[in-house]
C-alpha cells in the first residue's frame, strides 16, 4: 500500500514508468481496429436520430392514465405507422414521442390515441416539430462542432506548436468517431443532450492532452544541446509524470456518469438520462485513452521527422551504443528539466591516458627523522 501511495511521485521523478511511446504501434493498431468497428456500425445501423433532428410529434396524456407503457406504445405505432417511444411521467401521465411523421397527420393520430386510451382528445397535449426545424437543429449542431474543432486547432498551434495541434485534432476525431459508432451499435436515440455530451467529452479529452503537452513543452527546451535522451524519451517521461493525475481525473468523472447510465438509465428506467450519460461515459474513457496512447506518441513521431531531432536521435543512440560496448548500463531516465549546458560529446567528461600528480612540497614532513629518503 505504501508503494501504491507514492506511485505518482515515483512516476514523476522517473524512478518507475512504462514505455508508452516505444509500444505506440500496438496502441495505433488497437485504435484503428476500434475506429473501423465504429465506422462499420455507423454505416450499417446508422444513428437513431431523435425527434428534435428529424421532426415529429410529442403527445402528453392526462394525469393518471390507465393504459400501461407497452399498451400506449402499441396504440401509437398502430396509429402512426412509425416507431414510438413512451415514458411514464411522475404524475401518472404518459409522454408519447413519434418521430418522422408528417405534422398534418398529428390530429388524426391524436384522435386515435384518445379513442384507444379512453381519454378526451382535448386533454391530450400535442407538441409538433417540423422536419425543417429538425434539419436546422442538426445543421447548427454540426456547425458548432466544426467551429469548436477549428478554434481548438488554432489555439493549440499558437500555445504549443502545429504538430501538437495536429495530434490533438486526431485524438478528438478518434474520440468522436468511437462515441458516435457505439451510439449506432447500441441504438440509443440521438438528442440535443447527446450533442451536449459530445462537446463535454471533447473538453475532458483536451484537458488531459494539454496537461501532457505542457509538461512535454517544458521538458524539451534546449533538448538538442544534450545527448542523453531523444524526443521520444522525454515524451514518454511526460506521459508517466502525468499518468496518475489523468487516471484519477477520469475515474472521478466516470463514477457519477456511470451512476447515471447504469443505475438511472438501466435499473430505474430513466430513459431521458441515457442520451447524455452514454456519450459522456464512452467519450471520457476514449478521451483518457487517446491523450495517453495516441496524442503524445503521435507528437513524438511528427517531431522526430525533423532533421534536428533525427540528428539528436542518431547522437543519442551512438552514445548509448558506445556505453554498452564499454559495459555501462544506458541511462534513459529523464529529470524534470533537460540541462541546457550538457556537452554534446563525451570528451568533456573523459580523461585519456595516465594522470600525472604534482609533487607535494611538504612530502616527508612530519616523519620521525624529519629527513627525506
Amino acid at each position: 500500500m505504501s508503494k501504491l501511495g507514492t506511485l505518482g511521485a515515483r512516476l514523476h521523478r522517473g524512478e518507475v514508468g512504462y514505455d508508452f511511446v516505444k509500444n505506440r504501434k500496438i496502441w495505433y493498431s488497437i485504435s484503428i481496429l476500434i475506429t473501423i468497428t465504429a465506422i462499420v456500425g455507423l454505416a450499417v445501423r446508422g444513428l437513431n436520430m431523435g425527434i428534435d433532428f428529424q421532426g415529429g410529434a410529442v403527445f402528453t396524456t392526462p394525469k393518471k392514465t390507465v393504459a400501461s407503457v407497452s399498451q400506449a406504445e402499441t396504440y401509437a405505432e398502430e396509429a402512426s405507422g412509425h416507431d414510438a417511444i413512451v415514458q411514464k411521467l411522475g404524475n401518472g401521465s404518459l409522454r408519447i414521442q413519434i418521430a418522422g411523421i408528417d405534422t398534418e397527420k398529428s390530429n388524426q393520430i391524436k384522435e386515435e390515441l384518445a379513442t384507444d386510451l379512453k381519454v378526451d382528445s382535448e386533454s391530450i397535449n400535442a407538441d409538433l416539430i417540423g422536419p425543417s426545424w429538425g434539419d436546422q437543429i442538426a445543421n447548427k449542431a454540426w456547425q458548432g462542432l466544426g467551429i469548436f474543432l477549428v478554434l481548438v486547432v488554432i489555439y493549440l498551434a499558437i500555445a504549443f506548436e502545429w504538430r501538437m495541434a495536429i495530434a490533438a485534432f486526431v485524438a478528438l476525431i478518434h474520440d468522436i468517431t468511437i462515441t458516435v459508432g457505439i451510439y449506432a451499435l447500441v441504438g440509443f436515440e440521438v438528442t440535443p443532450g447527446t450533442v451536449i455530451g459530445l462537446l463535454t467529452i471533447l473538453g475532458y479529452s483536451l484537458y488531459d492532452t494539454v496537461v501532457v503537452f505542457d509538461s512535454l513543452k517544458e521538458q524539451t527546451r534546449d533538448i538538442t544541446k544534450q545527448t542523453r535522451w531523444t524526443y521520444s524519451d522525454v515524451a514518454n517521461r511526460s506521459i508517466n509524470s502525468t499518468l496518475v493525475r489523468s487516471i484519477n481525473t477520469t475515474v472521478v468523472a466516470l463514477l457519477p456518469v456511470g451512476g447515471l447510465l447504469f443505475i438511472g438509465g438501466g435499473v430505474l428506467g430513466a430513459g431521458m438520462l441515457n442520451d447524455i450519460s452514454l456519450s459522456l461515459f464512452v467519450g471520457l474513457a476514449a478521451g483518457a485513452y487517446s491523450s495517453i496512447f495516441i496524442a503524445t506518441p503521435l507528437v513524438a513521431d511528427l517531431k522526430e521527422l525533423e532533421p534536428q531531432m533525427k540528428a539528436l536521435k542518431k547522437r543519442v543512440l551512438a552514445k548509448r551504443a558506445q556505453g554498452a560496448t564499454a559495459g555501462e548500463a544506458p541511462d534513459t531516465r529523464v529529470t524534470d528539466e533537460v540541462p541546457a549546458d550538457e556537452p554534446e560529446d563525451d570528451e568533456a567528461h573523459a580523461v585519456v591516458g595516465p594522470r600525472n600528480q604534482p609533487a607535494a612540497r611538504s612530502r616527508g614532513r612530519g616523519r620521525p627523522s624529519g629527513k627525506r629518503r
